[in-house]
């Protein structure tokens, strides 16, 4: 049996103010082009398919077509909720989809498998959707649940039971965050990463595959408990990670193979360090005027009206950060200290400044401007 993982679509999810989902839905197309191209036989959402509880009319009418797109390509979908999701809308769309396309959303039900057959005899997937022990420790009132490693745990000896009950290879999809995850992979923003919610990975033991769900970018844990990553790029955190999404063969024995089958990014990430004037050089807009662009310009001083000027160049410019290449060492001095000092008014701008630039007080320039507006003013008052 051929498998496609892939997981945390987010389905409606902005992009620094702007909308994703034209984007998505081309990558999305690009992957139901993959099911066809490799024979997949059943592909699997492992979470966060939306990225609000409440997502959009639009949402809705992308996931809908994706899913019947993938089943029409001649695929089987297994489909589980995560953390964005809200479980009981996604629960009910599922009872209005064809056959073939599986939701998972009822933490009850994790035992019972979704059994695919092919050649060599049943696969059966365990569908596990995001836990939240709080809300989810009503329906196992005798276990211990108060964090995601013992609400993880549980579900998966059901998961262990349901494989006892029935006999054959066994995919188990979760969304969670798993111990071994590398921190630079692009962590889901509101992922902790305290002891409470990271999850053993022998909690894992027993499928001959687990598809996981949470991280945006592709982790192999162990040759058989595998995070795919998001489909686009939600962070410029993410630019250097790779999308796509595994490609995982079954034998009779169980895991025979695993392939990474990449995904066309439609717009680059790129984030462009140096000063403002070297940021908006012939060279970087040749390169990059196509590209969503975060800028993070070390001039001394902030600049005038950065965002305008690298739009002028860069249309795609979604974010600006002013990061100082030589820092001046703090003076820890408060500001009322500072005036205190002050015995002219040239004194007490200059105390302003220094405040508000981190240490920096006026330039040479500045000081001749300062100059001239109080000279101006002396001069306006003595005419009164």
């Amino acid at each position: 049996m051929r498998i496609l993982h892939t997981s945390d679509w987010h389905i409606g999810r902005t992009f620094h103010g702007n909308s994703t989902l034209d984007a998505l839905a081309d990558v999305l197309a690009a992957l139901v082009a993959q099911v066809r191209e490799h024979e997949v036989d059943v592909v699997i959402v492992a979470g966060d398919v939306f990225d609000s509880a409440t997502p959009a009319g639009p949402a809705y009418t992308l996931l809908g077509d994706t899913l019947v797109a993938l089943n029409e390509a001649g695929a089987k979908v297994v489909v589980t909720s995560g953390n964005h999701d809200s479980a009981a809308r996604l629960g009910f769309q599922a009872r209005l989809l064809r056959d073939g396309i599986h939701v998972l959303t009822d933490p009850v039900a994790v035992g019972e498998p979704i059994t695919i057959r092919d050649a060599e005899g049943p696969v059966h997937f365990y569908g596990i959707p995001y836990l939240e022990p709080a809300i989810v420790r009503q329906h196992w009132p005798d276990a211990v649940l108060r964090t995601q490693a013992q609400t993880m745990a549980h579900a998966m000896g059901l998961v262990r039971g349901g494989m006892a009950a029935h006999p054959g290879r066994s995919v188990a999809v979760a969304h969670c965050f798993a111990a071994g995850v590398d921190a630079t992979a692009g962590l889901e923003r509101e992922v902790r990463q305290g002891g409470l919610d990271v999850v053993p990975l022998s909690v894992f033991d027993g499928p001959d595959y687990v598809a996981l769900g949470h991280i945006h970018g592709r982790q192999q844990l162990t040759d058989r408990v595998r995070y795919a990553g998001a489909p686009l790029h939600y962070s410029f955190g993410e630019q250097s990670k790779p999308r796509g999404s595994w490609l995982v063969d079954l034998d009779a024995d169980g895991l025979a193979a695993v392939e990474w089958l990449e995904l066309p990014v439609p717009r680059r990430l790129v984030t462009l360090t140096g000063t403002l004037d070297e940021i908006l050089s012939a060279d970087n807009v040749a390169a990059h005027a196509e590209d969503w662009v975060c800028a993070v310009y070390t001039d001394a001083l902030p600049q005038a009206e950065p965002m305008r000027r690298l739009k002028e160049r860069f249309p795609f410019c979604a974010m600006v950060q002013h990061e100082p290449a030589d820092v001046v060492e703090r003076v820890e001095r408060s500001y009322s200290a500072r005036l205190r000092t002050a015995v002219t008014d040239t004194d007490r701008i200059e105390a302003f400044l220094a405040h508000v630039r981190d240490g920096r007080g006026a330039t040479e320039r500045e000081r001749e401007l300062i100059r001239d507006v109080l000279d101006e003013r002396v001069a306006a008052e003595a005419l009164v």
